[in-house]
């Protein structure tokens, strides 16, 4: 493993030495712990790195790599200049801050700009604070650690222009940290991704403890060659089908299908009369043949497909060339000679659709095929389509697009250094939800940042928020199991905190506006303000009484006398009922129904519940599921 990574993450060195790319001109740099700063530099030479009186020294490695250790610094206000140097010369980094610095990652609530969150006028107008630093890293993906970004970035001080696309909930935390403190800067990493599964956020190390050693070794080889790796991994889809299609295989034997001309070259939702307009999640059969010289067919070719909305297997003549999942993720597989024959080959696709729109993502213009000689030939817009019974979602490659093994986190973290954090904020969970165990998923990745980003990095997690479907009665939700993953996830953590965002949501928009409030409790959670927490659920005589940790005040229900959503569960499946609890102090009284044997309490268990238990200073009870001791 070690020696994988220093093979991806070398890079040419440099005339001298330079930080890696999440440090640069107005970052702010870590205070009150040894202050770490990594880079590149030519092997085997001394790098010397000064800030103010401070200066320590380190030999670069045999690929050129360097990690300096400055001693701990005072937060300051006060612009400083960095300095690396070596024999060849010297980089110099101006108007550095020393503070807290935090890196906000996850899925869409955490990406969800202050333009689109609430009183967007108001905030922007107050927005400028040259203590608050913003960092955006650049969306993208890669199968292994990359030494840079996908695009130049760099740091900016907080203005209306740079804080307007910037993640709502971590620019409130910030604003919140400096009305508290305002000598402390704040600096803040913006690295998020709609839709993204945790998976793709862990480091090698995360991903080859949860995913196995199989799928690091596919994602190097998909990084050298994407060809080899897909006919590596495509006996598992195979397998996928046979098992679901009578043991049939359509890219053996394509008469086996229906085939009708597509209606239009459209995503398949606007085919009006065929199904997919009334149901696009569907597994979908593509085909077109292209009509090769000799000269065309001699050699190597590749295979432009445009974008297929999600995931697609295609195949030549039988043969699959490529795999991948991405809805707006372009597609160009390399094609062997030995696949390829003068005259009429046919390309097979096999796509599938899990979410909203599905099919072709752009016009026929992006599909070709490129011979080897340099002549391209056009698809063209007269393919045929077939649909299927198949209606599971296929297995997915570890260089998925969206979740895949570490790729995120290989293109998009990995390249920020060894720089030391105050915390990390994650907000993500909403695509994980019924997708097994979330809490090992937590310490996966709390163990990769801290490997990364130093052992004191405090870890908060948002507990999702709301949404979807008002419920009357007791209900298994997979929201709801995935929030008690992650307070189970957090509780296993001595350094980590859950920050609900349960009353917050709205149930008919997935991505709630008021990132406002969720700001201001990120920041208490970071800065001591223990959260309310479930501890324990204990049978006491004709009662349950469940105790927390982190009551500010004692329990308040809000509305009325009586909290909403609490629940008694008996062993069976379907038995849990709604019961009438009474809040005292810190403790939840459940009286038992006569002739009830519960063994669980739940509590906000439903994807949009209501709630109405908060502390004496309003923080909302986290949901959660306890078991009951006797």
């Amino acid at each position: 493993m070690a020696a994988l990574l220093a093979a991806v993450m070398a890079v040419p060195a440099a005339a001298h030495p330079v930080l890696d790319p999440g440090f640069g001109d107005n970052m702010v740099l870590q205070a009150g712990h040894p202050l770490v700063l990594s880079g590149q530099a030519q092997a085997g030479v001394t790098v010397t790195a000064r800030l103010g009186t401070s200066e320590a020294r380190a030999v670069s490695d045999a690929a050129g790599g360097f990690v300096i250790t400055l001693p701990a610094q005072t937060a300051t206000a006060t612009p400083n200049t960095l300095t690396i140097s070596d024999a060849t010369g010297a980089s110099t980094y101006a108007n550095i801050l020393i503070g807290n610095v935090f890196l906000c990652g996850g899925q869409s609530n955490m990406e969800l700009p202050v333009d689109r969150a609430l009183d967007v006028y108001n905030q922007l107008r107050q927005a400028a604070d040259e203590g608050i630093r913003l960092l955006m890293v650049p969306k993208a993906t890669a199968p292994v650690p990359q030494a840079s970004f996908a695009a130049p970035t760099g740091w900016k001080a907080a203005t209306a222009e740079t804080v307007a696309p910037f993640s709502a909930a971590c620019f409130y935390m910030a604003k919140a940290l400096r009305r508290k403190d305002p000598a402390t800067p704040v600096g803040l990493i913006h690295s998020n991704w709609g839709g993204s599964a945790a998976r793709a956020w862990y480091d090698p190390a995360g991903g080859e403890a949860i995913e196995g050693a199989e799928a690091l070794a596919l994602l190097a080889l998909y990084d050298r060659d994407p060809y080899a790796a897909t006919q590596a991994f495509v006996p598992r889809w195979f397998d996928f089908w046979r098992a679901r299609d009578r043991g049939r295989e359509p890219w053996k034997n394509p008469a086996l299908l229906d085939w009708k001309p597509i209606p239009k070259f459209t995503m398949w939702n606007e085919w009006e009369g065929t199904g997919l307009d009334k149901e696009p999640r569907a597994n979908v059969w593509l085909k077109q043949t292209v009509t090769l010289t000799a000269e065309q067919a001699r050699g190597d070719g590749s295979l432009a497909i445009g974008a297929i909305d999600d995931m697609d297997l295609t195949f030549v003549n039988g043969h699959p060339v490529g795999y991948t999942f991405g809805w707006g993720v372009e597609r160009t597989y390399r094609v062997p000679a030995k696949h390829l024959k003068a005259g009429e080959n046919e390309i097979l696709i096999a796509a599938n659709n899990m979410w909203d729109t599905g099919g072709f993502f752009a016009g026929p213009e992006r599909l070709h095929f490129t011979a080897a000689n340099g002549e391209r030939v056009p698809l063209g817009a007269d393919w045929q389509y077939a649909t299927t019974a198949v209606t599971d979602i296929p297995p997915r490659a570890p260089w998925d697009a969206n979740a895949g093994v570490g790729v995120m986190h290989n293109a998009m973290i990995a390249p920020l250094g060894r720089m030391r954090l105050a915390g990390v904020a994650w907000y993500q969970g909403e695509a994980d939800a019924g997708q097994g165990p979330y809490d090992p998923k937590l310490a996966a990745l709390f163990a990769g940042w801290r490997r990364q980003f130093g052992p004191q990095a405090r870890m908060l997690v948002v507990q999702l928020a709301d949404w979807g479907e008002r419920r009357s009665a007791p209900t298994e939700s997979g929201w709801a199991q995935l929030r008690d993953d992650q307070r189970r996830g957090v509780a296993a953590d001595a350094n980590a905190a859950l920050v609900t965002a349960i009353d917050i949501g709205e149930p008919t928009d997935i991505h709630p506006a008021n990132k406002n409030d969720l700001g201001k409790r990120l920041a208490q959670a970071f800065d001591a303000r223990a959260m309310p927490m479930p501890a324990r659920a204990v049978r006491e005589g004709a009662a349950v009484t469940v105790s927390f940790t982190g009551i500010a005040g004692g329990l308040q229900v809000q509305g009325g006398p009586y909290p909403l959503g609490v629940e008694l569960c008996e062993a069976a499946p379907g038995t849990c009922r709604f019961v009438l609890a009474r809040a005292e102090g810190d403790r939840l009284v459940l009286p038992v129904p006569e002739g009830m044997a519960p063994t669980r309490v739940r509590y906000a268990w439903a994807d949009a519940p209501v709630v109405n238990l908060v502390d004496g200073e309003g923080m909302p009870i986290p949901g959660f599921g306890l078991d009951i001791t006797s």
